[in-house]
């Protein structure tokens, strides 16, 4: 199979992996009832694992198809088409920033059903220690994605961190539960 045809059936994978986690995000966040779902540790953690490495599948997908599309030069007339791939640090972190403020409003309104500005230390105590280990995750797909450099021992040791966020995120949220309820 060619480069081209390739890079369309990427695409393609994309746009129903983007299906699937749009329905996987509905269904986790009508379902994840903070303390019907972190009650129940190991579901909670199987469920918040399938979810992230979901969405950094996602984005790794997402980040391969861009660079294909560069490389296969699909973006002739576009003068700064290839700047992600000459600065990919400086896009994984700002990529990583704003998944990660958007994930802390997330986690804030599934704990308190509305962002309050009352709330925002205990979001912030939540979300600080958990989103240290998920966006080092993130950074570490899109820097290796945009330099082309990913390998099976990388994308495994991507996924370990979030396992292991998971397993934290389980851990601290039952911890603060009852805080949250206050």
């Amino acid at each position: 199979m060619d480069s081209k045809r390739k890079t369309a059936l990427l695409g393609l994978i994309f746009l129903v992996f983007l299906a699937i986690a749009y329905v996987e995000n509905i269904l986790f966040f009508n379902l994840a009832h903070v303390r019907n779902f972190f009650g129940n540790q190991l579901l909670a953690i199987f469920m918040l694992f399938v979810h992230n490495t979901l969405a950094i599948s996602l984005i790794l997908l997402g980040m391969t198809f861009y660079v294909n599309l560069v490389v296969l030069n699909f973006f002739r007339r576009e003068k700064y088409a290839d700047v992600l791939l000459q600065h990919p640090q400086i896009f994984a972190v700002t990529f990583t920033i704003i998944v990660l403020l958007l994930s802390i409003l997330r986690v804030g309104a599934l704990i308190y059903g509305e962002i309050d500005i009352a709330y925002v230390p205990q979001i912030l105590l939540i979300s600080t220690p958990i989103g240290i280990i998920e966006g080092y995750g993130i950074y570490l797909t899109i820097s290796k994605t945009l330099s082309r450099t990913m390998s099976t021992k990388d994308l495994i040791f991507i996924y370990a961190i979030f396992l292991i966020a998971a397993i934290i995120e389980v851990w601290f949220i039952n911890l603060l539960a009852p805080a949250a309820g206050s």
